[in-house]
């Protein structure tokens, strides 16, 4: 019998495999990239094939494995035939704005209200709900399969697992980000459901987090769950207060909140699931997004503004903020904790002497002002501990890693795995395996840095945030 359990991170640009061996030890094999597939404007896709070939491969690599987690993107759907297993359109993915105009229908109706006190979700393209409802409507086959009983409707998890294990279900933590999971219930809501016109007989079953998903070959799946839970999970983040961040594709904050989840509409922050161990009382979280992080790097290098990524870990010159320069990384609207798919992304205080090296020193710094944004909406609300833990590949940046600890005024870890959702992922795994206990984990992982707490000067904040009001309702 093996002595390993696998985690396969199925994330927005790629998909990985991790062992995790019962002694400890944890590694990360070679993954596969798919494509980006951008139809027009705001919209963005992916082939479900692709990914589903990935894991494949995700699987055949690892070989033979005592139990099986899979991470997954969160928002994003698919909808599929429930005899052949066959997909009939694209993934739409989290970031997709196609629903815009749909969304602000029912704000306009009225209908937040309802959305906030059922599923504490704002109405907004990011969670997945309308873009169900988008595929009931454009895609053809839809229709036909829904008249023969066999359409089914779900998040990215709920096709890999019907496709790969013969299991229907996704987990509680990702049913919370779809707007159609009643918050207190963690049960599909009937008004929600019928709200946004989805169909409840074409969801899948919510299970915990930790808990039987079916068999791959002869390997159970013991764990499925949203990348950023994943994540928080592996960060060991494990009481109230708790914090990470992860500066991916977006950047994502999670604070552990206890038992019960926090509400405040006016904060922005958005109560979910943290995680469900088979059958214990679910752990409860405050989660608030950043839409661009990594994605926004990318593109900038895409431009041309540089070339090699050691280019922008140090800059000569005094932060960019300081010097009246501010970028808002708003490329796909601005989430939390504003909410506004109508925010442009944009640099302020160009001048005739402002150089490359000048704008990608904004961007870094605007992507960590946002998320300071976010964790201060956070502190208001919940008792945020005096570290924060940071992870994703912007963590690597030294000078966004130091500027960071100055926008967050509190210690900044940053782990030596780089790898912490597939960490976490294999840890649920382990426990839905019944091989661990919450308890009997391993400790946290050890820390390559930790930044001291800095301090930004309070005229600097209000520059960024006159920046981004600036930013909002310009498209």
């Amino acid at each position: 019998m093996s002595d390993f359990v696998l985690a396969i991170d199925q994330g927005t640009t790629g998909t990985k495999p991790h062992l995790l061996h019962i002694d400890g030890r944890f590694e990360t094999l070679p993954g596969f990239e798919h494509k980006q597939i951008l139809p027009q404007p705001g919209w963005v896709e992916h082939d479900p094939e692709e990914l589903i070939t990935h894991l494949e491969g995700c699987l055949a690599k690892a070989g033979p494995a005592r139990a099986i987690g899979i991470a997954n993107q969160g928002e994003t759907v698919v909808a599929w035939d429930a005899q052949t297993k066959r997909a009939i359109y694209h993934a739409i993915v989290w970031q997709d704005a196609r629903t815009n105009d749909a969304i602000g229908a029912l704000k306009e109706a009225g209908h937040e209200e309802t959305t906030l006190a059922r599923a504490g979700l704002p109405l907004d393209p990011y969670f997945s709900a309308s873009k169900l409802r988008w595929l009931l409507d454009n895609v053809d086959e839809a229709t036909s399969l829904r008249r023969q009983g066999r359409l089914r409707l779900g998040t990215s998890d709920a096709f890999f697992l019907d496709r790969l294990a013969g299991i229907f279900a996704t987990d509680v933590t990702t049913a919370s980000r779809t707007s159609l999971m009643n918050l207190e219930t963690l049960a599909w809501d009937p008004v929600l459901c019928d709200l946004f016109g989805v169909p409840m007989e074409c969801l899948p079953q919510i299970r915990a987090t930790a808990d039987d998903f079916g068999t791959i070959g002869k390997m159970p799946v013991t764990a499925s769950v949203v990348d950023q839970q994943a994540a928080l999970f592996g960060h060991g983040c494990r009481k109230t207060g708790d914090a990470k961040i992860t500066f991916g594709t977006g950047a994502f904050a999670l604070c552990i909140a206890g038992d019960k989840p926090l509400r405040d509409v006016a904060s922005g922050l958005l109560p979910t699931i943290a995680w469900r161990l088979r059958d214990a009382a679910p752990a409860y979280a405050l989660e608030g997004g950043v839409y661009n992080a990594a994605s926004a790097v990318n593109w900038a290098r895409n431009l041309g503004l540089f070339a090699d990524y050691a280019e922008i870990d140090s800059f000569a010159s005094a932060s960019a903020i300081s010097r009246g320069l501010a970028f808002v990384p708003a490329l796909s609207g601005l989430g939390c904790p504003y909410w506004d798919r109508s925010a442009a992304g944009m640099w302020l205080g160009l001048g005739l002497d402002t150089s490359k090296a000048d704008m990608m020193q904004a961007l870094l710094e605007g992507i960590a002002l946002r998320a300071g944004e976010v964790i201060a909406a956070m502190s208001r609300l919940a008792p945020i501990g005096a570290r924060i833990s940071i992870d994703g590949g912007l963590a690597k940046n030294a000078y966004f890693g130091r500027f960071v600890a100055d926008v967050l005024g509190r210690e900044t870890i940053i782990p030596a795995s780089t790898e912490l959702t597939g960490l976490g992922t294999a840890q649920l795994a382990l426990i839905g395996a019944g091989l661990a206990t919450i308890d009997t984990l391993p400790p946290p992982p050890a820390a390559k840095a930790r930044l001291a707490a800095g301090k930004l000067a309070d005229e600097h904040r209000m520059k960024f945030h006159t920046a981004v009001s600036r930013s909002r309702n310009w498209r």
